[in-house]
């Protein structure tokens, strides 16, 4: 479970960390990719995703699926992906991973999954997208990898039973935002399993970067041999040597916008809006 109180020290530690990844930056490798999976969202397609609804992360928001309240819309070649602020309290029926039900709640989101559609074991993983608005409390878009055998709904294979974060269900955040540090930044990292259900240190090897998230960028990881190497626009922003050999397993996608905690939302709803998402591997 993600821990909000993680994210506190979020603020000190920004500048530094754009400070050092400035000078760091390295282009693209030279590695022949070709591409095994690649949607562009002319329409919403169940052969890649599906909608995903379950409680996490005491999160405020409750997720709905088929587009409800148009929190997960496809339209004129994009995903748009909504925390939608209804202005009444509804009875919500997401359950976390013990069998509780979310508490009624007047926010509704879209979150979807590549769960059981396409997964990979390595390879590269990029998303063009973009966040207008960034910063404003309580905002918490992601797009991010889980492993294939990660026990949370929608469970539909018999060895879907390994618990967060251990092997099987390993995690890595591609792009995360969390508004507790302010507009314009985002987290890349890999979680370091502490090796038991629910022990995940989520700052150990993390990078938070510096963008313009109201602007499309593309972010990507690559996890071809011993380490992940964290890209934005084809640029190298970070790279976690060692990291890709304690994640061996195929991993699903996850696109997802939720509401962290119970501010108000000053506009009436939060957009992240997805150009395409693919997959390469190495030819």
């Amino acid at each position: 479970m993600k821990i909000l109180l993680l994210f506190i020290a979020l603020t000190s530690i920004l500048l530094s960390t754009f400070s050092a990844t400035a000078i760091n930056l390295k282009p693209s490798s030279d590695n022949i990719w070709k591409t095994d999976f690649f949607d562009d969202f002319e329409t919403f397609n169940p052969d890649n995703w599906q909608d995903q609804m379950l409680w996490v992360n005491n999160e405020n928001q409750c997720y709905v699926p088929d587009n409800q309240y148009n929190t997960r819309e496809v339209s004129n070649g994009t995903l748009k992906l909504r925390v939608v602020d209804l202005g009444v309290k509804q009875p919500c029926d997401n359950l976390d991973k013990f069998g509780k039900r979310k508490l009624d709640t007047q926010y509704v989101a879209g979150r979807i999954a590549s769960k059981n559609r396409k997964e990979f074991a390595k390879g590269k993983w990029t998303a063009r997208l973009k966040v207008e608005n960034s910063g404003q409390p309580g905002m918490f878009p992601a797009w991010w990898l889980l492993g294939a055998q990660n026990n949370e709904p929608p469970l539909e294979d018999a060895d879907e039973t390994v618990c967060w974060p251990m092997t099987g269900s390993g995690e890595i955040d591609i792009f995360e935002h969390h508004s507790d540090g302010g507009p314009d930044h985002y987290a890349a990292r890999a979680i370091k399993s502490l090796g038991y259900c629910g022990g995940g240190d989520w700052q150990a090897l993390m990078l938070v970067q510096k963008t313009s998230l109201a602007e499309f960028h593309e972010y990507s990881v690559e996890w071809t041999g011993n380490s992940l190497i964290f890209r934005l626009d084809g640029v190298e922003v970070y790279r976690g040597p060692g990291q890709g050999d304690l994640i061996s397993e195929p991993m699903f996608a996850v696109l997802n916008f939720a509401k962290i905690n119970d501010s108000p939302m000053v506009l009436n709803e939060w957009v992240m809006e997805v150009d395409w998402v693919k997959h390469e591997s190495i030819r």
